[in-house]
């Protein structure tokens, strides 16, 4: 199981989409910078750039999912 976490982290380090079907995909999104604003002081600030990994599940298991 480890070695299964530490490829799918690698491969999403090189910005690569993990297929495994019947389960779902991971990939990974480019969030552009944006401006926030501090919720305790309203204040303007910056949020840099970044990268996320988002989920997708695969059809058969969202209908198990959902009975």
């Amino acid at each position: 199981v480890d070695g299964v976490f530490k490829a799918l982290a690698a491969a999403a380090v090189r910005g690569e989409e993990i297929n495994l079907p019947g389960f779902g995909k991971f990939k990974v999104q480019a969030k552009p910078a944006r401006t926030g604003r501090n919720p305790s002081t309203g204040a303007s600030i910056e949020i840099a750039a970044s990268k996320k990994v988002v989920f997708q599940p695969a059809k058969a298991l969202k209908d198990a999912v959902n009975g």
